[in-house]
């Protein structure tokens, strides 16, 4: 199985970080695998639209079209990142407003879209100092926003959400225990 995974996270020694490690180590044993790291490139997350770039034309931007191709190569996609101010980091939402582009991952017919991303299944790796019940009470779970509002639209609908909430109330057993569990959802991954 192709395996491409989304990390937004720019520290290399965090757990986050750790968690990207353990999830490459468990896909890449049956597996062929590549890893987008969104801050190790540099990635411009900003839109830009003028009279060269026109956001009908975003699926053939010559600057995202690496990012295209990858994702078409993939079968598996995984997005592996933490909750900031109950959303994404930034630097994810602008690659997901500039990839995942009308004529590349969905289409309309009539009023409806269509996703043009099917046959793909992705996981979502999410991680947060909020507790669980302050996600659900305040906060809209951005895991689930990407998981229904871009992939489910794109035609991916085999898609599951890990979640680890109340990171800095959680000791070295219950952190290690998350680790174990990717590396070992991570290691069944396989055509």
């Amino acid at each position: 199985m192709n395996i491409l995974i989304i990390y937004a996270y720019p520290n290399t020694t965090g757990y986050t970080h750790t968690i990207l490690n353990n999830i490459h180590q468990g896909t890449e044993q049956q597996n062929t695998v590549k890893i987008i790291d969104l801050y190790k490139e540099n990635f411009d997350p900003v839109l830009v639209f003028n009279e060269q770039k026109k956001r009908k034309n975003m699926q053939f931007d010559e600057e995202t079209a690496i990012y295209r191709e990858q994702i078409l190569w993939a079968n598996h996609l995984i997005f592996i990142f933490p909750i900031w101010w109950g959303g994404m980091p930034a630097i994810l939402k602008g690659f997901i407003d500039k990839v995942f582009s009308k004529g590349f991952a969905y289409k309309y017919k009539g009023s409806l879209p269509v996703g043009l991303l099917k046959e793909k299944s992705a996981w979502i790796v999410t991680t947060e100092d909020a507790p669980k019940w302050y996600k659900k009470l305040f906060q809209q779970d951005y895991g689930t926003i990407l998981k229904k509002q871009v992939l489910n639209m794109s035609g991916i609908k085999k898609v599951k959400h890990y979640s680890l909430s109340s990171m800095k109330n959680l000791n070295d057993t219950q952190r290690k225990n998350f680790l174990q569990k990717m590396f070992e959802q991570a290691s069944k991954l396989s055509a």
